[in-house]
């Protein structure tokens, strides 16, 4: 098990990660590249996907390699994996979990939908005291699926409803939605507005809280 950690947050001080992070069973697929640094924990990679992706932080979550699974020991249901119980998410940096280019890790949000993310390291950057400290989203594609609303099939399901106003659910989607929808919006520059929010090298819930309620328009 490892004990949580505090990793350097000062620039330059660890390698600089490009990630790609792909929601698996979207089709076209829905994603976005990050650069965080090296020494980040899991935990907070964690508060960055929810911001990049659009998620709300409403359900569990787990990270997944060939070896371990980590997770939030606070809110984790701990089953263990292979035999081993789940490791600390706060206390795992990438350059310890995903030591080189083209490693790879699963991150699973909501085990009712199962939106399983599969993340690579495309690029390892040398460490650069002129790179910003926060994450930041280098490019992505389309808009997250809303939550609840029945993981990659059920996301599909409603976009057929949506996309045809003959269906006799498509008033009653729109109505679930509370509003309307377009699966191909993305916005980098709204997103990195909201990622350099997130504090480092932790994000407490009531601070990701905030942010994600300010992006989403409930607050500023």
């Amino acid at each position: 098990m490892i004990s949580q950690i505090e990793p350097a947050a000062g620039k330059g001080a660890a390698p600089i990660y490009h990630l790609k992070v792909v929601l698996l069973g979207t089709k076209p697929p829905i994603w976005r590249r990050l650069q965080v640094p090296g020494d980040a924990t899991l935990g907070w990679l964690h508060a960055v996907i929810q911001v990049a992706m659009g998620w709300t932080n409403s359900h569990l979550h787990h990270f997944l390699t060939r070896d371990a699974r980590y997770s939030d020991p606070r809110g984790s249901e701990d089953m263990g994996f292979g035999g081993e119980p789940d490791r600390n998410e706060a206390g795992a940096t990438l350059m310890q979990v995903v030591p080189g280019k083209g490693a790879r890790l699963r991150y699973e949000y909501d085990f009712g939908d199962s939106w399983e993310h599969e993340i690579t390291v495309a690029k390892i950057l040398p460490p650069d005291a002129a790179a910003p400290a926060a994450a930041l989203c280098l490019d992505g594609a389309r808009a997250c699926p809303p939550e609840d609303c029945g993981g990659v099939w059920g996301y599909a399901d409603l976009l057929e409803k949506l996309g045809n106003p003959k269906h006799p659910e498509h008033q009653s989607m729109q109505e679930w939605l509370g509003g309307s929808f377009d699966a191909e919006v993305f916005d980098v520059t709204k997103v990195n507005h909201w990622l350099r929010k997130l504090k480092r090298p932790r994000v407490t819930d009531a601070q990701l809280r905030k942010v994600l309620m300010g992006r989403d328009g409930y607050n500023e």
